[in-house]
């Protein structure tokens, strides 16, 4: 197999002109307009379609929904919220980068939600004890400094668990413990409370929109720091539960575009030897490039996406 890279020359390689832009510019396309379907039906034998200078209208339903290019190398834009089940999650009401990228296989995004997300549908995960203790610890507070409209991004930093100025520090009550052994250990610790508390606060915040009692958010958060996604491996589910799980939308371009659980969800061996992952996996990718979403193949494959050159902008419509 083949790839080509179809983003921006600015990431070319020893200065070699990409695929894409050598088409424009010999002309060889009628228009800047690429566009991909991927078939989800394993048992055809076509397994997808890229078609160069426009778009073929079999592999679609409706018009699509575009959306303006915000950084042009990496077809980024901007993401509304994230859905789960019919609950808003709040957690992009203020709008979170994406990228649509048929080289990721998954759908990628945020520790913290990613979290919720495999909570709803009962996905396995890993035990934070460090997001346990600050649940235990910090939980009342954090609920308190919401409550009283402080920023989400500045209420670790307010109660101690980040450095002061907005990056991921060291805890003052923490350091004063660990200092005894080694830097670096201390500076691992800080830097998991800092994390823990980060994820606690968008969770928090989240059940707050939904109008939560404080001991349903503190459950809720506690939940959650037990089901935290390995970074190392994949999250498992069971299969005999996917058709009860609930529907995965995003907000693109004013309208909701849904997965549903036998969308998200991979599906590997047969029978009894059958297992299920999570097709949502967890990407912590740091400012300025972060926090990004990817929407890889598990989304192109229910919606039929278009590249848009010539007017800077990317389109989604339902696949057919």
């Amino acid at each position: 197999m083949v790839f080509w890279d179809l983003g921006s020359k600015k990431f070319a390689v020893g200065g070699a002109v990409p695929v894409w832009d050598n088409m424009i510019k010999q002309g060889l396309i009628k228009e800047p307009v690429f566009s991909f379907w991927l078939n989800r039906n394993a048992d055809d034998e076509e397994g997808g379609e890229i078609v160069f200078g426009g778009m073929d209208p079999n592999h679609y339903k409706g018009k699509h929904t575009y959306v303006p290019v915000t950084q042009k190398g990496y077809w980024q834009f901007n993401m509304g919220d994230v859905i789960i089940g019919d609950k808003p999650t709040g957690c992009c009401s203020g709008g979170c980068a994406a990228i649509a990228d048929s080289g990721t296989s998954l759908l990628a995004g945020p520790t913290p939600i990613i979290t919720m997300i495999n909570h709803a549908m009962g996905a396995s995960g890993v035990v934070s004890q460090q997001c346990k203790a600050v649940v235990s610890q910090y939980g009342e507070v954090i609920i308190n400094l919401l409550l009283s409209e402080v920023r989400p991004n500045k209420i670790c930093s307010q109660i101690g668990l980040c450095a002061f100025d907005g990056t991921r520090g060291i805890s003052m009550g923490i350091q004063r413990v660990v200092n005894k052994g080694n830097d670096k250990s201390s500076g691992i610790l800080g830097d998991a409370m800092c994390s823990a508390c980060e994820m606690a606060v968008v969770w928090m915040r989240s059940q707050l929109q939904q109008n939560q009692t404080q001991d349903r958010i503190l459950d809720y958060a506690n939940q959650l720091c037990e089901r935290v996604p390995n970074p190392m491996g994949q999250s498992a589910v069971d299969c005999g539960s996917v058709l009860s799980m609930p529907k995965i939308a995003f907000s693109i371009g004013g309208k909701e575009f849904e997965l549903a659980p036998e969308e998200y969800i991979l599906k590997v061996g047969q029978g009894s030897a059958a297992q299920c992952i999570s097709g949502f996996t967890a990407l912590d990718m740091p400012p300025p490039r972060g926090p990004l979403w990817i929407l890889g193949d598990i989304f192109m494959g229910r919606y039929h996406t278009v590249f848009d050159s010539g007017k800077l902008r990317v389109g989604f419509a339902e696949a057919a």
